[in-house]
């Protein structure tokens, strides 16, 4: 794996140390800089972890300059246009798409998986009717811990593919539930007739005292969604999932960690963040006079849903989700969705003004999914749910890459203290 070598040398002692590049199968060069504390006494200040590679993994590979998203080095152009969520879900845990079989069977046991426990329902009455969804979604996946006792050895591996069913097939279930209990309906349990995205659907918006039928072109775009959302490298969430899960906590619980940090507006809350800055917007004429105070300095708005933390150019999510928005609206009835053409026209006049191009500004994944999401039916709260769902597949694959790894430690960050200096206690008498 190596391929380069450096040579680090203190300047104040003369005393030097060889730092070796660890070459990847596509990307950036790794530069392996464990030996500086032993060498030198020093550590690596990298606010944000934007130099830094934390782990190995085989999942997914960016490349932000070019817009490019690779899943176990699938194109998600690809996959979002032939594949499935599940079987999405299948390649990003087992490494390799299913054969027909192989997605039948796994497609089976997610089926089978999708029922919680009767107590586990009882806990959404603990909630306030208004608690947030992700408060409960996060706290009832915690507690599922206490339900499965039979597979919670991460150390076995058939406890760890157990565990990656259980929680991609109950996922919707419990978000389904987190969202009948914030508007005081019953809970609906989930359909095996279904597929994945139908019975979400059908459990979010059924009602017992009448027939309901999922529009198909609905859940295509929800399964569309759910791929895009799948996985994301080291995100902020997965690496959440990553430091919690080196501890050798249960599964559930790395997870949960997970969902809390994806609920953070600059992670799993941004495509709210764009619907209600499309509402402030109001109408086309507007929108000048609100670029014009996005790029003034002394004034605090920010144009959401453009530019990303990694992509440097045009995320690939975006752009399939742009021409699916046109599909879903036409079909539920919406197509002249207001917010949808002010989004439109939004995007052309920033992408023609040369400060936002400049500065490699462009609409990304959360620019227009929270449109889909809204056409569906789904409320705002529910957004991070949804992405939630979508993310479990990646933060499955991850925990287990991270668990089956022979040279896996625990996570633990150093640190640039600037605090005070050791001092005395001074006795509360005398302060």
């Amino acid at each position: 794996m190596t391929t380069r070598k450096f040579t680090l040398t203190d300047a104040s002692t003369g005393k030097t140390s060889t730092l070796e590049a660890l070459s990847p199968t596509v990307g950036s060069d790794v530069l392996n800089i464990a030996p500086l504390a032993k060498d030198h006494g020093v550590f690596t200040f990298d606010p944000g972890f934007m130099s830094t590679a934390a782990c190995e993994s085989k999942i997914t590979y960016i490349d932000g300059d070019k817009g490019i998203l690779l899943y176990r080095g699938y194109p998600v152009e690809q996959l979002a246009a032939k594949s499935s969520f599940l079987e999405v879900a299948y390649l990003l845990i087992y490494g390799e798409l299913p054969t027909a079989a192989a997605l039948k069977e796994f497609t089976l046991s997610i089926t089978r998986h999708t029922m919680i426990n009767e107590s586990l329902l009882r806990f959404y009455n603990g909630f306030h009717y208004d608690a947030h969804p992700m408060a409960q979604v996060s706290a009832v996946v915690a507690s599922m811990a206490g339900f499965y006792h039979d597979s919670l050895d991460i150390n076995n591996p058939r406890h760890r593919e157990i565990f990656a069913h259980r929680i991609i097939a109950k996922m919707p279930t419990i978000s389904a539930a987190a969202y009948k209990h914030m508007l005081g309906q019953p809970f609906i349990y989930p359909q095996n007739s279904l597929d994945y995205c139908s019975n979400l659907l059908h459990m979010f918006f059924a009602v017992p005292s009448e027939q309901y039928v999922v529009e198909p072109v609905a859940a295509k775009a929800l399964d569309l969604l759910l791929i895009l959302h799948a996985d994301h490298e080291q995100n902020a969430s997965t690496s959440t999932v990553r430091l919690a899960g080196s501890t050798g906590t249960n599964p559930y619980a790395a997870i949960s960690s997970g969902i809390a940090a994806l609920w953070g507006p600059s992670h799993g809350g941004a495509n709210e963040a764009v619907l209600q800055m499309l509402e402030e917007i109001g109408t086309a004429d507007a929108i000048p006079k609100f670029l014009a105070r996005v790029k003034d300095k002394n004034d605090h708005t920010r144009l959401m849903g453009f530019g990303h933390r990694v992509y440097k150019n045009f995320d690939p999510r975006a752009k399939i989700i742009r021409e699916a928005c046109h599909a879903v609206l036409e079909k539920v009835g919406r197509p002249d969705n207001p917010l949808f053409e002010l989004a439109l026209r939004l995007e052309e006049i920033a992408l023609s003004d040369e400060y936002f191009v400049s500065r490699k500004l462009y609409p990304n994944v959360d620019f227009y999914s929270g449109i889909i999401y809204s056409a569906l039916g789904i409320p705002r709260d529910m957004f991070t749910v949804m992405f939630a769902i979508a993310r479990t597949a990646g933060w499955v694959a991850h925990w287990q890459e991270l668990i089956s790894d022979p040279a896996m430690k625990i996570g633990r960050p150093r640190q640039l203290y600037t605090g005070p200096t050791a001092r005395q206690y001074v006795d509360i008498a005398t302060r």
